[in-house]
């Protein structure tokens, strides 16, 4: 019983988003698995179970690397591991611009080029926590930020 319960425990809850904790990326270890209650009415049985998890919360301020998933006109978007962050156009270098006519669409400066699959760092300026999902918005305005070699 107690494997089917670590099981479960791994299949419901790796790779999930909790408004409260951010991403759980991995269980790490089981610490207690309570007494089990059985639910009336259906006769399922309900576990309270602690466990140890590693997660990743992202907020305002930090700086983090990711890899450019799409690129249009408005900005792009960095997916940096399951969160994807949204970079405005508004939050780009000036020197960078959009070149619709590029194939695959990128913005480019003298020195530097985004487009899709593109290494870049960041800094999470804004963060929306939802039940099950966060959004955020990014920044390569700053000093350090851009792409990464």
């Amino acid at each position: 019983m107690e494997k089917f319960l670590e099981n479960k425990l791994y299949a419901d809850v790796e790779g999930t988003c909790s408004g409260a904790y951010g991403y759980i990326i991995a269980v790490l270890s089981i610490v207690d698995i309570g007494q089990g209650n059985v639910l009336s009415g259906t006769g399922q049985a309900e576990f309270i179970t602690v466990y140890r998890a590693i997660v990743f919360k992202p907020f305002k301020g930090e700086v983090v690397d990711g890899i450019v998933g799409e690129v249009n006109k408005m900005g792009f978007f960095v997916e940096v591991g399951p969160l994807n962050v949204f970079v405005s156009n508004h939050l780009i270098d000036p020197e960078m611009k959009f070149d619709p006519n590029s194939n695959p669409p990128s913005y480019a400066s003298q020195d530097q080029i985004i487009e899709r699959d593109t290494h870049v760092r960041l800094k999470i300026v804004g963060t929306r926590v939802d039940a099950t999902e966060i959004f955020a918005i990014g920044t390569i305005k700053e000093d350090h930020l851009g792409v990464v070699e």
